[in-house]
């Protein structure tokens, strides 16, 4: 219990990093950082301690009392937001384009949704930002092999490179937990955020 995953805010609820159990802890009882609860409230170490370690919560026992594991801390103190350019995903595509055919405009599940190259490779087109869309799989038949204008289609929006950081890396390769949600946009699937290469 003490090495499961716990998310770290900065203070302005962002994720940057993931860290221990016991790494949150120590934070905690250093007045580093907060443990945040399901409703936004924050709690100091003893506080957070005070809580009762109730059994739908995972806890850890102490010599003197038991106390609830904290899934999400805020930094008291830190608002750096890490730097990086946006990985060319499968995922970021979809959330650049809000799980939306750019051709029809139905919002869809994922899984009822693929990428198409605006101009086909066949014609030269890249694997790109800006050459790359999300398309239901009709849409995606209807235009096959040719641009949006041979079809005779439209795209919603010119493709482009997001200017959103990526804010936090790495929750595909852990555990996460419900607590986290309110707090990620990243779907737990490495297929979703492997990154796409030009072939």
């Amino acid at each position: 219990m003490l090495n499961s995953a716990v998310l770290v805010l900065n203070r302005n609820y962002q994720p940057v990093h993931v860290t221990s159990v016991k790494r949150a802890l120590s934070l905690l009882y250093l007045g580093v950082a907060k443990a945040i609860d399901a409703q936004y409230r924050l709690y100091e170490f003893e506080d957070w301690a005070a809580l009762s370690a109730s059994a739908p919560h995972d806890s850890i026992n102490t010599i003197d009392r038991r106390i609830r594991v904290p899934r999400v801390v805020v930094l008291s103190a830190y608002e750096y937001l890490p730097k990086g350019r946006v990985r060319f995903s499968r995922l970021n595509i979809y959330a650049r384009d809000h799980d939306t055919c750019q051709y029809c405009a139905r919002q869809l599940p994922r899984s009822e949704l693929n990428l198409d190259h605006v101009v086909p490779r066949s014609q030269g087109g890249k694997t790109s930002w800006e050459n790359v869309v999300c398309s239901c799989v009709p849409c995606n038949l209807r235009k096959g092999g040719r641009t949006p204008v041979q079809a005779g289609m439209k795209l919603l929006k010119v493709p482009m490179r997001p200017r959103w950081t990526p804010f936090f890396r790495g929750a595909s390769r852990r555990i996460t937990y419900r607590e986290w949600l309110p707090f990620l946009n990243l779907a737990d699937a490495s297929y979703w955020n492997v990154e796409l290469l030009d072939d």
